[in-house]
């Protein structure tokens, strides 16, 4: 009797929890109401497109030019084709690219063919390693930002503005800006002090236009009589 009980107990208790997961559950779709859950797809995500960066200041080098310390040697042009590709820029290091764009760079500034040490030909070789930084930059953010060529070149083009031989380095595609009007923090005391000082500084200038015309019919008389006092 006992095991009567218990087993109409334990399958009303079943019965009682499969009614509660089937109400919990959400509606299948599909043919069948009866078998396993669908496979649920993932779709892999659309690969992310790097953005294009400025180009390079080395990518104007020819591949097939030779390298620096090989391109005035006559006997290097006559060699064989492997020869040459192991001389040529193609299988150069960065260093080596670099080295020659600072030539470049110094060809187009500097005064003669032996000059070395002008203020023109240092702003050109800090150039391109200030250019060569900020590529370096773009690729890896992490790299401390402070760099002391940017500081020496300002220095060397505040001389050359001096001397009046800044129009030599827009050769490099350097571009001046200028500074900004105000380095303070525009206020609001500070914008009602400079416009009541505007105001004042018109009402100045009108008072002054004003007193001229009263002088000039005064001064033009006077200028009149100074002839005829001398004869």
């Amino acid at each position: 009797m006992l095991s009567n009980i218990t087993l109409r107990t334990i399958l009303l208790r079943s019965s009682v929890v499969a009614l509660r997961e089937s109400a919990a559950a959400p509606p299948r779709t599909g043919c069948s109401a009866v078998g396993p859950p669908a496979p649920v797809r993932h779709y892999a995500r659309l690969s992310k497109t790097k953005e294009a960066g400025p180009e390079s200041q080395l990518a104007d080098l020819p591949s097939t030019s030779l390298k620096m310390d090989y391109a005035a040697v006559p006997l290097a042009q006559t060699t064989d084709d492997v020869v040459k590709r192991l001389l040529s820029l193609e299988l150069a290091s960065h260093s080596e690219k670099l080295a020659l764009k600072k030539e470049q760079l110094i060809a187009k500034v500097q005064r003669d063919e032996g000059d070395r040490n002008s203020v023109e030909v240092r702003v050109a070789i800090l150039t391109a390693r200030i250019r060569n930084f900020q590529e370096h930059l773009l690729k890896h953010h992490k790299v401390s930002r402070e760099n002391s060529h940017m500081r020496r070149r300002k220095g060397f083009l505040s001389d050359l503005e001096r001397i009046d031989a800044f129009p030599s380095c827009c050769l490099l595609g350097i571009t001046y800006t200028f500074p900004p009007e105000y380095y303070r923090r525009a206020t609001r005391r500070w914008l009602a002090k400079k416009a009541f000082c505007l105001k004042v500084f018109k009402e100045v200038q009108k008072q002054k236009a004003e007193q001229k015309l009263k002088l000039q019919p005064h001064q033009s008389a006077e200028a009149a009589q100074a002839p005829t006092a001398s004869r």
